[in-house]
């Protein structure tokens, strides 16, 4: 989806100029953008705290700043920028995190992005935006530059499956229809799960769904959706994200205080690294049973 980024950027910048800086990444992909945006393109160096706090000043000047690093790099480190310098003064900081959940895979733990979104919407103010496919990130981009809030886009790597329409952007559309329980995907980890449900029966497979951008505010769930809820009284979060803070803990308090009658909550989730062992993020996915057997079998699909 860096590529997506780039060519989102190259268009905005025509119409909304803006600063863009970089902590010293995004080689062989962001080469097109600076080009274009010559000194307003900045590499501030591996200092993800000062480039944070650069990004509000410009803001605070009533500029249009943007930031880019990898993700555990881009929220972790500069944590007390983001929440003092930007959410505090509600600047519109715009942050860009490549490599989302487990995405740097045999690069560790210190490149994970695993509690990323749960963390910063503790914040004032954060939007947070997840795409699903890499052409959900053109309109993602063009909302998150009219957005007068902190906003964070978690990029990862397209999964589309092959053959697969991708509907039209919305922060909440049904991916593939169904008759089987309600699921609602977060980010690129719908791809592997609608390749493995597109041959099955309209009656078995589940209604899948996906939610991109955050919080989840029970006045932006879809009629639809919940109505599907309501009839089966049960649904499935997956995310390549922790528990804790995450989509599942989101939906379940606004089912709640909506009195949505649920009988069951069934949430596929990053479990971190139960065997102490670092690999491919397919591994780590099936560690976690995030891959698509490990979601059907929680789905009683499976064997």
């Amino acid at each position: 989806m860096r590529d997506a980024v780039c060519s989102a950027l190259l268009s905005l910048f025509g119409r909304h100029p803006f600063v863009f800086l970089t902590g010293d990444l995004g080689f062989q992909a962001l080469e097109p953008l600076r080009a274009v945006m010559g000194e307003k393109f900045i590499n501030a160096g591996i200092s993800e705290q000062n480039m944070i706090s650069v990004a509000a000043g410009l803001a605070q000047q009533g500029m249009m700043a943007w930031t880019y690093s990898i993700g555990s790099f881009g929220y972790a480190r500069p944590f007390e920028q983001i929440r003092n310098d930007v959410c505090l003064q509600s600047l519109p900081v715009k942050l860009v995190g490549n490599g989302g959940g487990y995405a740097y895979g045999a690069m560790g733990p210190s490149h994970h992005a695993l509690e990323d979104y749960g963390i910063l919407l503790t914040l004032p103010g954060m939007r947070v935006y997840v795409p699903i496919f890499g052409k959900d990130v053109q309109s993602i981009v063009e909302r998150m530059a009219v957005s007068t809030t902190p906003g964070y886009l978690r990029l990862g790597r397209c999964e589309c499956p092959p053959g697969y329409t991708v509907p039209p952007y919305a922060p909440w559309r049904r991916l593939l229809a169904g008759r089987g329980t309600p699921t609602l995907v977060v980010g690129p980890v719908a791809g592997s799960l609608l390749a493995a449900c597109l041959a099955m029966e309209l009656d078995v497979r589940p209604e899948i769904w996906g939610v991109t951008e955050l919080p989840v505010r029970n006045s932006e769930m879809p009629a639809e959706f919940l109505a599907i809820v309501r009839q089966h009284r049960c649904l499935c979060v997956v995310e390549e994200h922790v528990a804790h803070g995450g989509v599942g803990q989101m939906v379940a308090h606004e089912l709640l205080t909506m009195g949505v009658p649920m009988d069951a909550l069934l949430h596929a989730h990053a479990h971190g690294y139960p065997s102490a062992t670092c690999g491919s993020q397919s591994f780590h996915r099936r560690e976690s049973a995030l891959d698509a057997p490990s979601i059907l079998r929680l789905l009683g699909l499976g064997s």
